[in-house]
């Protein structure tokens, strides 16, 4: 009996081990509590939500059968600047750090999910581009875990990359265009993803690379211009031209100057835009 007794007993803790959602139980707790905070909001009818707050007197709730979801129309690629992927888990679940990605992807190709795509990620920050200045509100953020200054960029990180960027512009029809980095659309106050292999994204759809072979641009061709078609905020243009030069040149990015072969892949780029 004390046999059968204490299996039982075994049993029953393995049973509440399992139930107690293991290691993230209590940040998945808050995420669904949130989550179906949301979902609530999304049922409610605007006249016992939105439409109660509008002051005036003659108000009615009409549905219409046409509406949607939040569609991302960008992807803002990052690096986490930390040690390891365990450590930005960590961070993203810092309420007072408030900050977060979509996605990260770890150095041996482990994508992580961290936030559904359909809502709001904390990632992009103060920043503008083109003439959208709230990318949190329309991009998807992907976090790799890299410490910006000496880790390589593994094969195996990339490929993963590549195949979650497949799904991501298959799934909201992204155009290749919106595919940027954190300093693209901050350049005043980030790097990120620095040293990154642009190329190889570009090379299958997403985002731009400049061509083979290079034309000189034409007389007048005036770079500040071209920066602001591709989509960078111009206000501070040497922080622009350093942005630009983290994403294509990948040297001598603590300079503003353009070189005459930088003019040439900036003049490449700018075509690509038009």
């Amino acid at each position: 009996m004390k046999k059968i007794s204490f299996m039982i007993s075994a049993v029953g803790i393995s049973l509440l081990a399992a139930c107690g959602g293991g290691k993230y139980a209590a940040t998945e707790k808050v995420y669904k509590q949130k989550a179906g905070e949301f979902a609530q909001q999304y049922k409610e009818a605007p006249v016992k939500g939105q439409l109660e707050k509008v002051a005036t007197a003659d108000k009615e709730w009409i549905a219409s059968i046409n509406f949607g979801i939040r569609k991302p129309n960008y992807v803002m690629i990052h690096h986490t600047a930390q040690d390891s992927l365990a450590q930005t888990v960590k961070t993203f679940h810092s309420a007072r750090a408030g900050v977060s990605s979509h996605y990260v992807v770890g150095r041996n190709g482990k994508v992580v999910q961290m936030v559904n795509d359909l809502y709001r990620g904390h990632h992009a920050g103060a920043g503008r581009w083109g003439n959208d200045t709230d990318l949190n509100s329309s991009s998807i953020g992907i976090e790799l875990d890299n410490n910006g200054t000496t880790d390589p960029w593994t094969d195996a990180q990339v490929n993963a990359l590549v195949s979650l960027l497949q799904y991501l512009k298959d799934t909201y029809k992204i155009p290749q265009a919106n595919f940027i980095g954190h300093m693209d659309y901050a350049p005043t106050r980030k790097n990120d993803p620095s040293r990154f292999p642009w190329k190889v994204l570009a090379d299958r759809g997403f985002g731009f690379w400049y061509d083979d072979v290079l034309e000189t641009p034409p007389v007048g061709f005036d770079p500040k211009l071209a920066l602001r078609v591709i989509g960078y905020d111009v206000k501070q243009l040497d922080a622009a031209i350093k942005a630009f030069k983290i994403h294509y040149i990948q040297k001598d990015t603590n300079t503003a100057n353009l070189t005459d072969e930088d003019m040439k892949i900036l003049y490449s780029i700018f075509k690509k835009y038009l």
